[in-house]
């Protein structure tokens, strides 16, 4: 039997103002989340962006076409119930930072690494105040305690909404260092995005492109930039 579908039944879609922030509704009827909590984020112009997804919609509604939607749900239903856990998982990756494996060789590559990936842990140790050390090969070697606590304390205190785009962009990139330096915009989303791939462009470099490597890397590097407009939305108020 074929998954039942959504099919547009609305002609408008509009922000509206709620009590906690913003909602939208759909020909007057309030959008909620698959959990059926009131659709409600904090900021006007995530609302927006919300909405125009809802109106461009055509036919049956398809969820993949509608990155917002997806992202606040999940804040919502998922983060905002769950932040604790959620800040743990992604703090985690600080023990584990892809800033701080480096190869042993060939030379150009070790060289790309440290001229790329140094810069950003030194902008770590001033802008959060954490200092990671940086080791050859994949083996783990643990960080200094009382720098993950720092990051495990900066992650802790994101908001859900903050939180779910935050999550995204360490997943995606690997690196919490990278995730942090997105949300104090150190430096360009794109720059960063190709900061954690430098290890891929590298052997695409020497070895040519794969087409579903490439694919697959254009899926991610999309929500990569997706979770960073989602955090700008949610700030742009």
């Amino acid at each position: 039997m074929s998954e039942w579908k959504q099919k547009k039944f609305w002609t408008k879609s509009d922000v509206t103002e709620t009590e906690g922030g913003f909602g939208v509704a759909l020909d007057g009827r309030s959008v909620k989340t698959p959990a059926k909590a009131p659709l409600v984020v904090p900021s006007r112009t995530m609302a927006q962006a919300i909405a125009d997804e809802w109106a461009a919609q055509e036919g049956t509604v398809d969820p993949m076409t509608m990155p917002f939607t997806r992202s606040a749900n999940a804040a919502i239903d998922k983060v905002r119930v769950q932040h604790a856990e959620v800040a743990d998982l992604v703090a985690a990756y600080g023990d584990a930072d892809l800033l701080c494996y480096r190869a042993a060789n060939p030379e150009g590559l070790v060289a790309r690494q440290i001229e790329n990936w140094d810069p950003m842990l030194d902008w770590a140790q001033v802008a959060l105040d954490v200092h990671l050390t940086t080791l050859q090969g994949v083996m783990h070697v643990p960080q200094d305690p009382l720098a993950l606590e720092v990051l495990a304390r900066r992650t802790h205190a994101l908001d859900p909404f903050e939180l779910t785009g935050f999550h995204d962009l360490v997943s995606l990139s690997g690196s919490l260092i990278i995730g942090f330096a997105a949300l104090h915009d150190a430096r360009a989303i794109s720059e960063l995005w190709h900061l954690s791939r430098l290890d891929e462009e590298w052997q695409a470099e020497f070895w040519g492109n794969d087409d579903e490597a490439d694919a697959h890397a254009a899926i991610k590097k999309a929500s990569f930039l997706h979770a960073k407009s989602f955090v700008d939305a949610h700030r742009a108020g």
